[in-house]
């Protein structure tokens, strides 16, 4: 009886064993990707990056293609267009300055002629006041002699020829006093002109040249900072496409070849120095964040799965089980061709299963290739 207790408690793990649902055989993979020269020319490369086995980060430079024999006919074409207007744009800033200098000067001179003629105006309205005080003083006499002359006429102790000269001088007087008024009303509106910058004359022009030269001159600072205006606009174009032109000359002559994702070298196809051709593959990377179990099974276990049914695998170095879930299953049918690891190589059952297991994206070990088996329809206990 006790050695019968011994055999079935002894024979139940192997028999357990048996029973499992389990893979035959479970490699990890993970998608393969392959990197593509977009340009000709050479390979620039570290031996070593080429032939490390660890895990590269996502954005980390493999290697670069260098092409030195680019065409930058365009790039110095727009270069050159760049430096001439930079020099035009120098020679015509100086014009500027030296026309905004001299509008300066010439508005300072129109302005000292200005309030030059406008104290002349004041002193000859001043002298012309005077000379009415003097025809006004005239006046009064000669009309105070002509009325006593008058008187005088009447007793004939006047002479009708005296009495006739005293008669004009009234007048000349009077036409004097008239005349004097009439120019101090024209040099008060002169004056008023003047003050307001306006210059009135005998002339059809009678604008100081000083004026005139400086509204020529202003004419000109319009049309030189039009044109100023002009080349910064088409120095704005110009650098935009040098830029778009250089970046495209960049993009043909040397590009920097970087991990799409975190990954590491499956096979490196070029060596450093080596020539290559647009398109031609480079490199084929793992990519690590895609790690999946890919195991064959027989046909009855096989037909017991489904996807979602939870798995684990089971490392056969005796490491940590991982747990995870069928995700797909594709029997007989051929499997996606860019794995690392085809699922051909598992040939001791044709029937093929996927089974995603997320602690293997983790850290930074790849551990494509690893081998084990996948136990199906169980979790892993808590240690």
């Amino acid at each position: 009886m006790l050695g019968a207790a011994v055999v079935a408690v002894f024979g139940l793990v192997p028999l357990r064993t048996l029973l499992q649902t389990s893979s035959v055989e479970a490699v990890v993979n993970a998608r393969l990707m392959t990197l593509r020269s977009p340009i000709a020319g050479e390979v620039v490369a570290s031996t070593a990056a080429l032939a490390t086995s660890d895990a590269l980060a996502q954005g980390s430079t493999l290697l670069r293609i260098v092409n030195p024999r680019a065409d930058r006919g365009r790039l110095d074409e727009l270069e050159q267009a760049l430096g001439r207007l930079a020099s035009q744009r120098v020679t015509m800033s100086s014009k500027l300055a030296s026309a905004q200098s001299a509008e300066a000067d010439l508005d300072r001179q129109a302005e000292a002629f200005r309030l030059g003629r406008i104290e002349q105006l004041t002193a000859r309205a001043a002298e012309l006041e005077s000379q009415i005080g003097v025809a006004v003083a005239r006046r009064e006499e000669a009309t105070a002699a002509y009325g006593r002359a008058e008187t005088l006429a009447r007793t004939g102790n006047v002479t009708a020829a005296e009495f006739d000269r005293l008669s004009r001088e009234v007048a000349i007087a009077t036409g004097t006093e008239t005349s004097t008024r009439h120019r101090l009303t024209a040099a008060t509106v002169e004056l008023a002109a003047a003050r307001n910058r306006i210059f009135l004359g005998d002339s059809y022009n009678d604008r100081p040249s000083s004026v005139q030269r400086g509204d020529e001159m202003r004419q000109r600072i319009a049309d030189l900072s039009s044109e100023l205006t002009g080349l910064d606009a088409e120095t704005k174009q110009l650098e935009a496409a040098l830029a778009t032109t250089r970046a495209r000359h960049q993009a043909q002559s040397d590009v920097a070849m970087t991990l799409p994702v975190t990954g590491r070298i499956w096979e490196a196809m070029v060596s450093p120095g080596e020539q290559v051709r647009v398109g031609q593959d480079l490199a084929r990377l793992i990519d690590c964040s895609t790690a999946v179990v890919t195991a064959n099974v027989t046909e009855s276990v096989y037909n017991r799965l489904s996807v979602g049914s939870s798995a684990r695998f089971v490392p056969a170095d005796g490491g940590t089980d991982l747990q995870g879930k069928v995700v797909n299953l594709t029997g007989r049918a051929t499997a996606a061709a860019n794995l690392a690891i085809e699922p051909a190589a598992l040939s001791k059952e044709p029937y093929r299963v996927t089974v995603s297991v997320p602690d293997l994206g983790t850290g930074q070990v790849c551990a494509v290739g690893r081998t084990g088996r996948v136990v199906f329809g169980e979790q892993v206990s808590a240690p």
